[in-house]
Parts: structure tokens; C-alpha cells; sequence
């Protein structure tokens, strides 16, 4: 038996309402520029709307101009999605709690992730989505997924609760002392201050 290797992910796609809701949550309110539409090829009734979320990956949405936008939140049950979370700049994440407010979208403010900050709100439709912005950048050539593996077998070997910036820290230097040579014999931390 073998694996079915993923290599990240390809799109991800939303049942919308009608064709206007979504160009306007997804390009209006999240700024991910609306890069193409075609029918659904699969259901004739349905166009197939694809957004860019900044990464080069796609967010589509099937819409159908008979639907209407219904803001009840998504079910939640097992086997549903709980929620969608997109990338944002510290920048962009420090201004979203305003700029939320001047559109009058509750949300549930900054939550301290320990390893990111984090907001929630609901679409139009009821699906609630999470702005993310992580708290570090990985060494050059690795990703964020390294460094949280690095960093949350630190928390584990130190019996801690989540990661946290102590982990981050710890774990960006064990990462760049295993992926980039010295010329140092020696590359423990040394005190220059008190020679």
C-alpha cells in the first residue's frame, strides 16, 4: 500500500449565492483579485468564479443568480469546515480591527496564538473566516510548517501548553545551526561583553 503524495494545496471551492456577493466579499473585502469565470462543468446552472488569495493558489466559488446570501452560520458538525484562514502582513493585521469596524463586520478581535495573531468573522454566507499572521519568518529555503515541527518539539520536550515565542526563537536557531555551515568549531552562544 502507498500514499497518495499531496504537494499543497491546489484550490479550494465555496458554494456561493449569487455572483455579485461573492465578487464583492472575496475581491471587495479580502482584496483577492478575481483572475477568472467559466461555467460549472459539472452543473450547467452554476458559474465558477476563481479568486487569487495572494499565493498563487486559487479560491473558487459556484454562484447561481437565483440564490440569495443567507448569513447563518455554517454548520459546524462533524465533516463540515470550521472555518477558512488566509495570510496577512503584521501591517494588514494590525489595521484589520478597523477597517472590519468601518464596514460594520463583528468579529472577534485579536486572539494572541502564542505563534500568530489571529481574527475571526463570518462571510455573508455564514462561513466563518480567520486572518492569520504568523509572529516569525523562517530561515531562508525553509517554510513555516519546519520551523512549528521544530518548535513544537521543544514545547513537547519542555512540557509546555502551546508554542510561544520562546519555542519560535529556539527553534529558527537549532534550524539555521542544522542548514547552514560554519567555519567555527565552536557555534555555542558566547558573551563577547565580558572578555
Amino acid at each position: 500500500m502507498r500514499k497518495l503524495q499531496s504537494q499543497g494545496v491546489h484550490h479550494i471551492t465555496i458554494v456561493g449565492a449569487d455572483r455579485r456577493t461573492a465578487i464583492d466579499f472575496w475581491e471587495g473585502v479580502l482584496g483577492m483579485p478575481f483572475v477568472f469565470e467559466q461555467p460549472n462543468l459539472d452543473n450547467e446552472s452554476e458559474s465558477h468564479l476563481y479568486f487569487d488569495p495572494g499565493d498563487g493558489r486559487l479560491i473558487t466559488v459556484f454562484t447561481n443568480e437565483e440564490r440569495v446570501p443567507d448569513p447563518t452560520r455554517t454548520s459546524t458538525e462533524i465533516g463540515c469546515v470550521h472555518h477558512l484562514a488566509f495570510a496577512v502582513s503584521q501591517a494588514t493585521f494590525r489595521q484589520v480591527v478597523e477597517r472590519l469596524d468601518e464596514r460594520g463586520i463583528r468579529h472577534s478581535g485579536p486572539k494572541d496564538r502564542g505563534f500568530m495573531d489571529s481574527i475571526y468573522f463570518e462571510d455573508p454566507l455564514g462561513l466563518l473566516i480567520e486572518l492569520a499572521s504568523y509572529r516569525f519568518e523562517p530561515p531562508h529555503g525553509l517554510t513555516h510548517a519546519e520551523v512549528l515541527l521544530e518548535s513544537h518539539k521543544l514545547r513537547v520536550e519542555r512540557g509546555d501548553r502551546n508554542i510561544d515565542q520562546e519555542h519560535l526563537a529556539d527553534a529558527l536557531e537549532a534550524l539555521v545551526r542544522r542548514s547552514r555551515e560554519s567555519l567555527s568549531d565552536d557555534r555555542s552562544p558566547k558573551d563577547p561583553y565580558t572578555r
